[in-house]
């Protein structure tokens, strides 16, 4: 048709191309030709009989049968193309759709701003840039509704820079403008760009709130450079502001700016600005509480986790799977897994993000057998696994010390579901080596990988060397993790546990020498606990707190409590050059330990007591809060950046493995690693050495 339109517009005259025979685009090619006779009419005669049945048929979406009465009927009409060319991009047209731009041209309508508007759109819709730059270039009259649809285009196939130009170029602007220059902005992660925005006040143009949700979103995309970048945190903190000026603040400004602090790690500002959108008389929806729960398990306040369970209940969200695969990963995270499995087997509708949920819980806790089996489940349902479900069999595995079945999963997920390994389940790989004492073949692995190392896969076979001592490869790979992230602070600590543990002073000085000289600052330990609903945070020494001195006091008396019962301080695991009073002074302090002596002062007697830390416990820790759950008489539960640890009667539900002439040994599924009393002749320094093994 575009062929035979384009010939008929230079070989005929105009007024005897109407009564031409054109084959039917309602066939397909192989088929005869009909000929359809092209009428003449005026304006008035039958035009609103025939435009009201043409965009009945559009809206049912049927297309072609509009075309055809098009055709018959009153063709010449300019708003019924605008119709038909609408109606093409709901339906996928886009063959009729050039036939359409076809008849316009041959029509001589190529001159109305509006059809060729409808006709930009339709091509940018289609992703055709080269069609709608073709078209925008011959538009004899164009206005600021051309300009904006071609920023639009141009942003969607991501030519920025044409876009930038256009809008620079433009005399005439309005709010649509701006938006869709703001939108594209932020959808490239150009987002200090997007902040372009505040020249909106200035020029005249009031935002709407289709400009608030996309500067909202622009805002929740930014990230302090570095310590001290005002400038970045201030921007950061205008989606605060946008909160405020806007006249009509709506749900979805309240969800983009939660989401975002989210994403910037800023969990207790979602709280706060959940109560404060509930206090404005907005009800909570799905993607609210997704937000919410992940601030509570990221916070692990079970309590205020608890609180927005009920919620999500009262608001009839109970039954919406992303909800609750949220609610499945909360519990999980806050030391609860009975609440975990208890909220999973409630959902009836389960999809293959709840079935992950609920297996990388299991795994989380240890329960390496059961998330199997959960996976083993899925199965028979015919429910396909995915890159995150298998990233949650391996870390299970790797916690569990089951080499071989993690080396199987891995196997079954690119072989058998064609799976794509990312670079997370390498990670998982190595770390299911490395603590298996495979350290050669973990290295190998990283080395031939099909995607470029980056710092924290090389970080983990840098562990693996620390816990089984192997100092030649640990200078190896320490010098790939600085060669890729020479400002990682972690980095440089486990080089430094490596000489420190050789009693190498000399190494240990000039790898801080080195940080120091680097401006690199070591993390801080935090841990933190829960009472009454009030989040309490300790660091190690932490002195701030407001019951220090109560705190030390009850800290000591455990401490010789402990030492009657046979606990010995591992001074060893120390990484400082120092007496022994003060070795044993700083490992009484762990933010771990204020932590727990905190919590034993205020927690009711016989409940549960549930505390987080930022980083790994230190073996000295592990054995210690061994023998406060056995003098005691209460399970703690002590969640660290590596899993969660449950002490009960002087035992922790860990699985120990154990690394004897390079062989891995699994003791069972359920058994513990030994309570204090268990190994009567074992150093403290052995059992240190068992748990970081474990």
């Amino acid at each position: 048709m575009s062929h035979f339109s384009f010939m008929a517009r230079f070989l005929l005259p105009r007024t005897s191309f109407y009564s031409v025979p054109v084959p039917t685009i309602f066939e397909n090619s192989k088929s005869s030709f009909s000929s359809i006779s092209f009428k003449t009419h005026s304006k008035n005669d039958n035009f609103s009989d025939t435009k009201q049945q043409i965009t009945t048929l559009c809206s049912k979406g049927h297309i072609k049968k509009a075309f055809e009465s098009f055709l018959y009927g009153i063709w010449t009409e300019p708003r019924l193309f605008s119709i038909l060319i609408q109606s093409c991009i709901p339906t996928n047209s886009v063959s009729l759709g050039k036939q359409l731009h076809s008849l316009i041209f041959t029509s001589g309508y190529s001159s109305d701003k509006f059809i060729s508007n409808h006709l930009l759109n339709f091509y940018s819709k289609f992703g055709e840039l080269n069609n709608a730059v073709k078209l925008f270039d011959r538009m004899p009259r164009r206005n600021y509704m051309s300009c904006n649809i071609m920023i639009k285009a141009y942003l969607e196939m991501g030519n920025i820079e044409n876009a930038k130009n256009l809008f620079d170029e433009m005399t005439e602007r309005n709010v649509a403008t701006w938006n869709a220059m703001v939108t594209g902005l932020v959808k490239f992660g150009l987002n200090e760009e997007a902040l372009l925005f505040s020249r909106m006040n200035v020029l005249g143009f009031v935002p709407d709130e289709y400009s608030f949700g996309s500067v909202l979103r622009g805002c929740a995309h930014l990230r302090a450079l570095s310590v001290g970048d005002r400038f970045t945190l201030m921007l950061r903190n205008v989606g605060e502001r946008i909160i405020k000026w806007m006249p009509n603040c709506n749900l979805v400004a309240w969800n983009t700016l939660m989401a975002g602090k989210a994403q910037n790690r800023c969990f207790d500002g979602v709280l706060d600005h959940y109560c404060m959108m509930k206090m404005a008389g907005y009800r909570p929806d799905r993607i609210t509480f997704v937000s919410v729960i992940s601030s509570c398990s990221e916070l692990a306040t079970l309590c205020q986790g608890k609180q927005i369970h009920a919620e999500v209940i009262k608001a009839g969200a109970s039954s919406v799977v992303t909800v609750i695969s949220s609610l499945v990963s909360m519990y999980s995270k806050c030391g609860s897994l009975q609440d975990s499995i208890k909220a999973f087997l409630e959902c009836e509708e389960r999809d293959v993000v709840l079935w992950s949920s609920m297996i990388a819980a299991y795994g989380f806790h240890g329960q390496c057998e059961k998330a199997i089996k959960l996976f083993n489940d899925k199965e028979k349902e015919n429910m396909a696994g995915n890159e995150v479900t298998f990233l949650s069999l391996l870390y299970a595995c790797s916690h569990s010390g089951l080499k071989d079945k993690g080396l199987d999963f891995f196997d079954m997920m690119v072989e058998k579901y064609g799976l794509k390994a990312r670079l997370e389940h390498y990670t998982c790989v190595v770390d299911l080596l490395g603590r298996s004492g495979c350290l050669e073949e973990a290295e190998t692995i990283i080395r031939s990988m099909p995607v470029s190392a980056d710092a924290i896969i090389w970080k983990t076979l840098l562990s693996a060397c620390k816990i089984h001592k192997n100092e030649e490869m640990a200078r190896r790979v320490a010098e790939e993790v600085l060669r890729i992230d020479p400002q990682d602070p972690a980095s440089y600590v486990l080089i430094a546990g490596i000489h420190a543990s050789a009693k190498r002073w000399q190494n240990v000085s000039e790898v801080r020498r080195a940080m120091k000289d680097k401006m690199v600052k070591k993390e801080p330990g935090v841990s933190w606990v829960e009472v009454k609903n009030q989040v309490h945070q300790f660091h190690m020494g932490d002195e701030s707190h407001s019951k220090f001195v109560e705190i030390n006091q009850y800290l000591e008396e455990l401490t010789s409590e402990m030492k009657m019962q046979g606990y010995v301080p591992d001074i060893s695991s120390v990484l400082h050059d120092m007496d022994n009073e003060e070795k044993e002074y700083n490992l009484t302090h762990h933010s771990e330990k204020l932590a727990i002596a905190f919590a034993l002062m205020t927690i009711p007697k016989g409940e549960p007591i549930r505390v987080m830390k930022n980083m790994r416990v230190c073996g000295d820790c592990h054995v210690a809060i061994k023998y406060i759950s056995e003098i005691k008489n209460l399970e703690i539960i002590v969640r660290d950046s590596s899993r969660f640890h449950h002490f009960k009667n002087g035992r922790c539900h860990t699985i120990l493995i154990l690394v004897l002439v390079g062989t891995c040994f699994v003791i069972g599924v359920e058994v513990f690693t030994p309570a204090v009393s268990d190994l009567p002749n074992c150093d403290s320094k052995w059992k240190n050495h068992l748990w970081e093994l474990a």
